[in-house]
């Protein structure tokens, strides 16, 4: 899933988010207390991964301490990927010429981002959850650790677990060292529904950025006549006859599930990126920065 093709991609979505970001979306958006910025304030202990940009050569000359310089101003960000390996992102399209893998392009979506705060020494953790969270990768800093979040996401599996954003949400929001960005990578099917979850890493001043990815199958499904369904996440196997006004009825309830996150995040002023699975994870960076007002 991550070769070479798709590191050099990263690299470049990286040098290009340097170039074009103003602040809008990860990198720019710091806490005012140190880090870099132009007035000196003091030394902290050097970390692997730190910019060596920043250390002070003339302590290390005299006394050998690796210490680097902190500045007024800024401090390091930390982002948070909460990624949803819930059995509904794991569905693929009925089209059998398409290769439309939604969980693996929700994990790509995922390396890329922590590549791009990595590469902008952020500190990044990834929180792989369905009704709990099943499996965390610490905060990490510097370009250095980038492989290491490949493999935590290389072995990500989806369960058979529902999808629990709010009880999710009450943990993560409990663990959490700082806050900082939460960046959701998910279908939002949720059974109790998504704006719980939402709603609690705000109030607890966590920064939610939504991103929602379904396939074009979940939005207009190829189905007519006697079938069978099967809940992924219950196991729930229920037979219907699907007709053409169900299924106008089917895709207008969808396009109103849409339209409720991007009401949802407008009313709250919230980041929202909607992509299908079937559309290159760079272009959506890319569309993410042109919502962010970088890009003309």
């Amino acid at each position: 899933m991550f070769d070479s093709d798709f590191l050099k991609r990263l690299e470049y979505l990286s040098l290009l988010s340097k170039r074009v970001f103003q602040g809008q979306l990860l990198a720019q958006r710091r806490t005012k207390q140190t880090g870099g910025g132009v007035e000196f304030s003091d030394h902290r202990e050097y970390i692997h991964g730190d910019d060596l940009r920043y250390m002070d050569w003339n302590v290390y000359a005299r006394h050998g301490d690796l210490l680097l310089k902190r500045f007024q101003e800024e401090e390091d960000l930390h982002v948070y990927i909460l990624l949803d390996c819930s059995r509904s992102m794991d569905s693929l399209p009925t089209e059998p010429t398409l290769t439309v893998d939604k969980f693996r392009f929700a994990r790509q979506l995922a390396a890329a981002l922590a590549y791009i705060a990595l590469a902008d020494l952020d500190r990044v953790s990834v929180v792989a959850y369905d009704a709990k969270v099943r499996q965390a990768l610490p905060l990490a800093r510097g370009k250095d650790n980038m492989f290491t979040v490949l493999r935590f996401l290389e072995r990500l599996s989806t369960t058979g677990e529902a999808t629990d954003l709010a009880t999710v949400a009450a943990d993560f929001t409990r663990r959490a060292p700082r806050t900082g960005l939460v960046l959701v990578i998910s279908d939002l099917f949720d059974q109790q529904g998504f704006h719980v979850g939402i709603d609690r890493l705000r109030h607890r001043k966590f920064e939610p950025h939504v991103i929602q990815i379904h396939t074009p199958a979940e939005a207009n499904p190829q189905l007519l006549g006697d079938v069978e369904l099967l809940d992924v996440e219950s196991d729930r196997l229920r037979k219907v006859t699907i007709t053409e006004r169900k299924l106008r009825q089917y895709e207008a309830r969808f396009q109103a599930f849409l339209r409720d996150v991007e009401s949802y995040c407008r009313r709250y002023g919230l980041s929202h990126t909607r992509a299908t699975a079937d559309v290159p994870y760079d272009e959506v960076l890319l569309k993410m920065m042109r919502v962010a007002g970088a890009l003309n």
